[in-house]
């Protein structure tokens, strides 16, 4: 599995576990079934689910006008994908986390998810 394709897993997977309260490892072996663990999906998820109050609360330091209560829940899960990427794999370059998570915005969201990831994520890197 390409990473493309492990951040696109990890983005449902996650997003099931905002709206059901399930384990990662549980989540995850349930979405893959019978589809063999990648390390970085695994990465990921495990990374994303044990640092979600801290990614919030640095993401909520960025928002302007905005709470992260008020951010849909595709967009979120998103956001918390590259800040895990951002702050916690130093082996991925920081404009291939954000060009990732605008192209899943643009994916998975709405006609403006791109453009707001973009505008939040752009107040890390400067």
């Amino acid at each position: 599995m390409n990473r493309h394709t492990a951040r696109e897993k990890a983005l449902q997977i996650l997003f099931q576990l905002d709206i059901n309260d399930n384990q990662p490892i549980e989540a995850m072996n349930h979405f893959l079934e019978n589809e063999t663990k990648d390390a970085f999906l695994t990465i990921l998820v495990e990374g994303v689910a044990k640092y979600k109050v801290e990614i919030d609360d640095l993401i909520s330091e960025k928002l302007e006008n905005w709470t992260i209560d008020r951010i849909a829940s595709v967009e979120k899960t998103i956001l918390r994908i590259a800040i895990f990427e951002l702050n916690y794999l130093e082996d991925i370059p920081t404009n291939v986390s954000i060009n990732e998570a605008i192209e899943l915005g643009n994916t998975y969201g709405d006609d403006n998810s791109g453009k707001f990831i973009n505008g939040v994520l752009s107040k890390f890197v400067n």
